[in-house]
């Protein structure tokens, strides 16, 4: 197993734990963001762009529900 599989292994390894623990903190949520941007770069360097695009995407969607959730939580 090469540097780069390891590196998408734990990418997505850490996308699906963090999505499973949303709930209990929305710093699950910026590290499921961030897991995903990592598995974007994954994507990218393994030369699959539409799985590198998508993921970027869904960055940017978890990003952003962090921001939504992390306002409410401060009310």
């Amino acid at each position: 197993m090469d540097a780069l599989t390891l590196f998408g292994l734990f990418a997505v390894s850490m996308m699906l734990v963090c999505y499973a623990a949303e709930e209990r903190s929305p710093w699950f949520i910026l590290a499921f963001a961030v897991a995903c941007a990592l598995g974007s770069i994954y994507g990218f360097l393994q030369g699959a762009w539409p799985f590198g695009l998508v993921e970027a995407v869904w960055a940017v969607v978890a990003a952003r529900r962090w921001l939504m959730r992390r306002g409410t939580a401060s009310m």
